[in-house]
């Protein structure tokens, strides 16, 4: 199997689980999910103070979650400007934060929407330079990587659905 072709399998799993974290907040049932409707348009306010205090966890967790979304436009979108990598990083969170506002499942926040799409930045900035470091070699060893991380993430999810 190419690279490019396993890169789109991963992928597909990373939108997956990163589906199942930020729609269904890792339930494995619809009626477990809190029916919540809030929305926050003013960065780093509600979603970042905690008892009056700046809380920049959710922030940095946000930013880790779509270094990987970065990542693989990088990989997928090569000969394309970075603006037309960094658009569907953009285009999904932005699409996550909707569906939540909509379906009352979730704070709508634009803390998270700009801390989503800065991850998914970095990622794009972090594959550059390891195809310039790496050459070619950058696409196998990020894959390897990748399905690393897939297989690691499946079998939590899997430990996650026995124990529940």
């Amino acid at each position: 199997m190419d690279s490019k072709r396993i890169t789109k399998i991963l992928f597909l799993i990373y939108l997956l689980a990163l589906s199942w974290i930020i729609i269904f907040k890792m339930q494995f049932s619809l009626s477990h999910l809190s029916h919540i409707r809030n929305l926050n348009l003013i960065p780093f306010r509600e979603s970042v103070t905690v008892n009056g205090e700046l809380y920049l966890n959710e922030v940095a967790e946000n930013v880790l979650a779509f270094v990987p979304f970065g990542i693989f436009m990088a990989m997928l979108l090569p000969q394309k400007r970075f603006a037309v990598k960094a658009a569907p990083v953009f285009a999904a969170s932005l699409f996550y934060e909707s569906t939540q506002f909509l379906f009352a499942i979730g704070a709508s926040d634009i803390t998270d929407l700009i801390g989503n799409t800065l991850g998914g930045v970095m990622g794009i900035g972090i594959f550059y330079l390891l195809s310039k470091i790496l050459g070619e070699r950058a696409y196998k060893i990020v894959n390897i990587l990748l399905l690393a991380g897939a297989a690691g993430m499946l079998l939590l999810i899997g430990l996650l659905v026995v124990l529940n």
